[in-house]
């Protein structure tokens, strides 16, 4: 088996994996004030555009690794976005 595949693999897994800590201290504790805004916006839509970008090359490693960190950043963002409202 080559190396490549492994370490792209590996990589996918560890940055996808990354935000389920954080999705899931958002989710139990509903505190978002010291997460960026600006930052869940750019990297969802970033998210979004690899989806896209995955789909239109026919990568389904991209397709999926990106559509899991899509669920968990994107619920962030949702909460980030309803406490943002209370607060206004």
């Amino acid at each position: 088996m080559e190396l490549t595949p492994i370490i792209g693999n590996v990589a996918a897994f560890l940055t996808t994996v990354s935000f389920l800590p954080q999705a899931i201290k958002t989710i139990r504790s509903r505190n978002t004030k010291q997460l960026s805004l600006p930052m869940y916006l750019l990297f969802v839509t970033g998210v979004a555009l690899w989806i896209c970008y995955g789909v239109s090359n026919k990568q389904l490693p991209i397709i999926i690794g990106n559509a899991v960190t899509l669920l968990l950043a994107g619920t962030i963002l949702v909460y980030k976005l309803l406490e943002e409202s209370h607060e206004n």
